[in-house]
């Protein structure tokens, strides 16, 4: 059985353009020049056929060969003028020697087609499908016709279009993989455990796949440092004009090793929380952490670190619950993120905001903890201005592009922030 992952309408339009236009020159070379039996016939039958089947297709090898890779998707689409995504019908495989500026490369991939290896760990909540649908996708976009950095960001939470395409309109090539983190509805509930590393362990092993908890049993391929090196090796395959494989070693017996201080690792909430134990393990260029770290219980936070402080980032809405709760306070403290400036309001100082590497807003979101948790990410949560542009553009620009050796002067630790939040759970 091969299948091919159908995504939201344009991504279905481009990619179906795609599978026609293989399909068409393939029956023009096996002869099927019969006014009854056409190309075109040919490719609307087959493509009808996936539209019913969506996600299962079963085909001749011969032909699958001529089709896109299985599990995966790979998309050519644009921002119109409304600034909803279209298709533009292109074959993305194809060189383009004039991208348009408004073209986003897109792909996706199931981490089980990309890495054979890979498998379920359906006692933590880590699965290949559920429900019937697959749910190990890896997503990963770039910008043709920009500038690039050379950077990847290596995004800690689910798919978001909004976030991807800001990324890639910077200059950045940018992924997520499948990785654990159901794992937290069973361990990460209160009363916190009497370890204080506990939840920080098990982050560890579902970043890295080797053994840091006893909790958990994850193995190297299910990690998410392989499958980012796996995902990239694919990537590389599908879009050699895109140089995903400027992040992976060119060390032929270890091809598949990402090289870290080129990544930016990013996530939300549970995201920000497991990118930035991460960092503290795996030297990176740095972390932004959106509505983060959590783990208000643990002690991690403040462990050696293997990025350089100055290296980390945080940005936070002042009605969200982990801020009204110290969680982030005490976690950016933990890190030392005090040392490189005072905790800035982006609505009442504007860039570079002193240099500080915590920043707060207190932007409009009617007293809504939920929209407060997530509006300070790209997305349909953000806040707009009057004109409708996003109201944080340039503190996100900051976030992933301000210098690092430019910091803040160092203040004093907050009296107002609570650091011994466990006590209250006894």
């Amino acid at each position: 059985m091969r299948s091919i992952s159908l995504k939201g309408n344009s991504q279905n339009t481009a990619m179906f353009s795609v599978l026609s236009e293989r399909l068409s020159k393939l029956s023009g070379g096996l002869g099927w020049s019969s006014p009854w039996v056409s190309p075109t016939l040919i490719s609307a039958g087959v493509l009808s056929a996936i539209a019913w089947v969506g996600l299962g297709l079963q085909i001749d090898p011969g032909i699958s060969q001529a089709m896109a890779s299985p599990g995966a998707t790979v998309s050519t689409a644009s921002t119109a003028a409304t600034g909803a995504p279209v298709a533009t019908g292109a074959n993305a495989l194809a060189p383009q020697e004039k991208a348009d500026p408004k073209t986003y490369r897109e792909f996706s991939a199931r981490a089980s087609v990309v890495d054979p290896r890979a498998k379920a760990y359906p006692q933590i909540d880590f699965h290949l499908e559920k429900d019937g649908k697959p749910v190990d996708l890896g997503h990963a976009c770039r910008r043709p016709g920009v500038p690039m950095r050379g950077k990847l960001v290596v995004w800690f939470m689910g798919y978001s279009p909004e976030l991807f395409h800001f990324l890639a309109d910077e200059g950045f090539h940018v992924l997520r993989v499948h990785y654990a983190n159901g794992w937290f509805n069973r361990f990460g509930k209160e009363p916190p455990p009497e370890d204080r590393y506990t939840l920080g362990k098990i982050r560890l092993e579902a970043a890295t796949g080797e053994d840091f908890s006893d909790l958990v049993s994850i193995d190297r391929p299910d990690g998410l440092a392989e499958r980012v090196g796996q995902f990239l090796g694919w990537l590389e395959q599908q879009d050699p004009e895109g140089h995903w494989g400027e992040y992976l070693q060119s060390d032929p017996t270890n091809s598949k090793q990402v090289l870290w201080d080129r990544v930016i690792l990013s996530g939300a909430s549970h995201g920000a929380t497991t990118s930035a134990r991460f960092a503290l393990h795996q030297k990176v260029d740095r972390v932004v952490m959106f509505c983060g770290p959590r783990d208000q219980y643990e002690l991690w936070q403040g462990l050696s670190s293997a990025t350089p402080k100055e290296r980390f980032f945080g940005f936070s809405h002042v009605l969200d619950t982990g801020w009204s709760g110290d969680h982030y306070c005490r976690s950016w403290e933990l890190l030392g993120l005090q040392a490189y400036g005072p905790i800035v309001d982006v609505d009442k100082q504007q860039a570079p905001y002193g240099h500080s590497r915590r920043l707060i807003t207190e932007a409009e979101v009617g007293g809504d903890e939920k929209r407060a948790h997530s509006c300070v990410t790209p997305g349909k949560a953000a806040v707009r201005d009057a004109t409708g542009n996003y109201l944080h553009k340039d503190v996100w620009k900051y976030l992933f592009t301000h210098p690092v050796e430019a910091i803040g002067q160092p203040v004093a630790s907050d009296p107002s922030c609570e650091r011994e939040l466990q006590a209250k759970t006894r």
